[in-house]
């Protein structure tokens, strides 16, 4: 093969032509931005599990998540919790790219899901039924949803997509990490249209982990600090303690250009470029750490052919954290270090906490949303910012961006153990074609 013609493999433009949303501030993507630009925060009491031995007792809860909504009256049982936001979230994504269940029966259409760990209660359920019980009294229905891509593959199962099937477990970086993966395959031409996102629950043992693990905010990790303050997730800000667990799902459509348009799909934005790194100090070495981030975002843009300033906002994973949101800022300030002025930058994290796997991907469609309109929404509470942080573009009230034709915007993603991620999207450039098939 002639290099022109590999090249020309490997040209084919990607874009988002639909958003599926289920988050502790709705499922919406025009309710969700609103909501960002408010300021809301979807942090509250939890209420979804017993909470009387945690010293902190809020998270980024869905309250009165009805999975029939979404998905019909047929059984769910097959489906635990995880299981379930995903499959909600696709439906909705399909439905806003125009992608019903009759137009896509002659369509491969397959499906990439960033999470942690899937659904941690069911494997903790299904373990402890069999340790102590015995195996032959542990539910079938829990094993079978005990392994890590169960989520991907029942979400395939219930919509009927026959494509790719494939999951991505990469903790906060994982949704990110989903759409590179997705974007290079139809870029590639190894698929035409693809769901990319990701999905993860909130669960008491997940939540005690982080808290064992000293990452919750309003506390370390030991019973009596939780009167530390503040009791909410300050990404960023000099203090910040910890970040709010949470849940949620989300996927974007994507689809090889070119055959988007000719089924008249309204394009939402288009992927420029995207690069995945690794720390092998397992994020011990806060350098490196920053270094591998800020090397993710370099590649990203070399790719995209784009410079740092043509960026005209940026979406990054802070949560709260006070070792990784150091890191990152760190990062991002090498990163775009050659920046005549400061970009803006949000934390989206600040009102939806931390919801790991689905974490990107919210990023990412939030970011589609802000760079329609024009408006990025702050950082809820952000007031001090940190002696040692030299980044500039933060704040806490929602901004106007740059008028230009076609915003770039970029995410980036730290995970908990060296993983990183940065994606470029485009958008603001479509005549609002309608997108129904």
């Amino acid at each position: 093969m002639k290099p022109s013609q590999a090249t020309q493999r490997i040209a084919k433009r990607v874009v988002i032509t639909g958003i599926g949303l289920v988050t502790p501030l709705g499922d919406d993507p025009e309710e969700l931005f609103a909501a960002l630009c408010d300021g809301r925060s979807g942090v509250a009491t939890i209420e979804n599990f017993d909470t009387e031995l945690l010293p902190y007792r809020q998270g980024g809860e869905i309250r009165d998540f009805k999975p029939a909504d979404y998905l019909g009256s047929k059984n769910l049982r097959p489906l635990d919790r995880t299981g379930r936001l995903a499959a909600a979230a696709a439906h909705n994504a399909l439905l806003d790219a125009g992608w019903s269940e009759e137009a896509r029966a002659d369509h491969t259409i397959g499906l990439v899901l960033g999470t942690l760990f899937g659904s941690v209660h069911t494997i903790s359920q299904f373990d402890c039924r069999a340790l102590t019980a015995g195996p032959m009294y542990a539910k079938p229905l829990d094993f079978a949803n005990s392994v890590i891509n169960a989520a991907a593959g029942q979400t395939a199962i219930w919509h009927r997509l026959p494509g790719v099937n494939t999951t991505i477990a990469g903790g906060p970086a994982a949704g990110l990490q989903a759409l590179g993966y997705a974007a290079d395959l139809i870029s590639s031409g190894r698929a035409k249209i693809l769901l990319a996102g990701g999905a993860d629950e909130m669960c008491y043992e997940s939540y005690v982990g982080y808290h064992r693990g000293g990452l919750v905010c309003g506390g370390t990790g030991n019973a009596g600090s939780a009167s530390r303050q503040p009791p909410h997730p300050i990404p960023f800000d000099g203090r910040r303690n910890g970040f709010a667990p949470a849940e949620g799902a989300a996927f974007l459509v994507l689809e090889e250009e070119e055959a988007a348009r000719q089924r008249g799909a309204r394009i939402l934005a288009t992927v420029r470029g995207h690069a995945t790194t690794f720390d092998t100090s397992l994020a011990t070495d806060t350098a490196a750490t920053s270094a591998s981030l800020s090397r993710a975002v370099g590649q990203a843009l070399a790719r995209a052919q784009c410079t740092v300033d043509e960026i005209s906002a940026v979406s990054a994973s802070a949560n709260g954290a006070v070792r990784g949101d150091a890191v990152e800022a760190t990062a991002l300030a090498d990163a775009l270090a050659n920046r005549t002025d400061a970009v803006p930058i949000t934390a989206i994290k600040s009102m939806l906490g931390e919801p790991m796997g689905a974490g990107g991907a919210l990023q990412v469609a939030t970011l589609v949303t802000s760079l329609a309109h024009r408006t990025l929404p702050g950082i809820a509470g952000f007031s001090q910012p940190e002696k040692a942080v030299t980044l500039g573009g933060l704040s806490a009230e929602t901004r106007k961006l740059p008028q230009s034709r076609a915003p770039i915007g970029l995410a980036t993603a730290l995970g908990l153990q060296g993983p990183s991620a940065a994606l470029l999207i485009e958008g603001g450039a479509d005549d609002g074609t309608s997108h129904h098939v």
